[in-house]
C-alpha cells in the first residue's frame, strides 16, 4: 500500500513517514504544493494523509479538485479543532479527520480502517456484488448467501445492465435497445417476460425485491 503524505511542516512530515514505513507500508512524500491534485492523480496512491493548511490553497479545496476525478481515499491530518472544520472536510470528499497531536496508534488505526473500508468498496465493484447478490457473469448466474440460480441469456444482460448502472433508473427503452440491439419491432412485453423470469429465479435463491419498479420510468437495484 502506497500512502502520500501531504504535509507542510517538514519534521511532522518526517515523523509521519518514519512511522509508516515502520509499519510496513510504502510512503511518498510531496514537499511541493503548487499542482497538488494533479500530482496525486500523477502519483495514485492508495491513500492520501493531508494537512488542512497547506501554502497557496487549503486541503479542503485540494480535495474537492481531486474528487473531480478521482475517488482516493483522504484522510485529513490537521491542528485545526473546530466540528465546523471535521465537517467541511467531510463535504469536500475527505474519507477521515484526525487532529494533531495525536498518538502513533490512533493514526495507524485510522489509515487501516479507511484502506479496508475502501478496498471491500473496490472489490465489491468488481466483482459485481450488490447488496450482498453477486452477479457471475463467466458462469452466467447469480448467487446469495450460498445459493445460486442459473441465468439465461436475456436474465444475464438485463441484470448485467442494472449492476452497471447501481442505484440508477435504466428506462425500459434503455434495456430492450441493449438486450435487442438493432432488432426491429421487439414487443415491449418481451421485456416485462424476460423480468419477470429474472425476478421469479431471484426469489427461488431468498433475493426479494431486489430489482425496484419505478412506475413510468424504468428499474433500478
Amino acid at each position: 500500500m502506497n500512502i502520500l503524505i501531504i504535509e507542510d511542516d517538514v519534521a511532522i512530515r518526517q515523523e509521519i513517514k518514519q512511522l509508516l514505513e515502520n509499519a510496513l507500508y510504502q510512503v511518498t512524500v510531496l514537499a511541493e504544493f503548487g499542482n497538488t491534485a494533479e500530482d496525486i492523480l500523477e502519483i495514485q496512491p492508495d491513500l492520501v494523509l493531508m494537512d488542512v493548511n497547506l501554502p497557496l490553497k487549503s486541503g479542503f479545496d485540494v480535495c474537492q479538485k481531486l474528487r473531480e476525478k478521482s475517488d482516493v481515499p483522504v484522510i485529513f491530518v490537521t491542528s485545526r479543532t473546530d466540528s465546523m472544520d471535521e465537517l467541511s472536510g467531510m463535504l469536500k470528499g475527505g474519507d477521515d479527520y484526525i487532529t494533531k497531536p495525536f498518538s502513533a496508534p490512533v493514526l495507524l488505526a485510522h489509515i487501516a480502517a479507511v484502506l479496508k473500508r475502501t478496498q471491500k468498496a473496490n472489490t465489491e465493484e468488481k466483482k459485481n456484488i450488490h447488496k450482498g447478490v453477486e452477479l457471475d457473469t463467466a458462469r452466467g448466474s447469480v448467487m446469495y448467501q450460498g445459493k445460486r440460480a442459473e441465468l439465461s441469456k436475456n436474465e444475464l444482460k438485463i441484470l448485467y445492465c442494472l449492476f452497471k448502472h447501481k442505484n440508477e433508473i435504466v428506462s425500459r427503452i434503455d434495456l430492450v435497445e441493449y438486450l435487442w440491439d438493432q432488432q426491429i419491432f421487439i414487443d415491449d412485453n418481451a421485456l416485462s417476460v424476460n423480468m419477470s423470469r429474472l425476478r421469479a429465479k431471484l426469489e427461488e435463491i431468498g433475493i426479494h425485491d431486489f430489482i425496484e419498479t419505478k412506475r413510468g420510468m424504468g428499474y433500478r437495484i
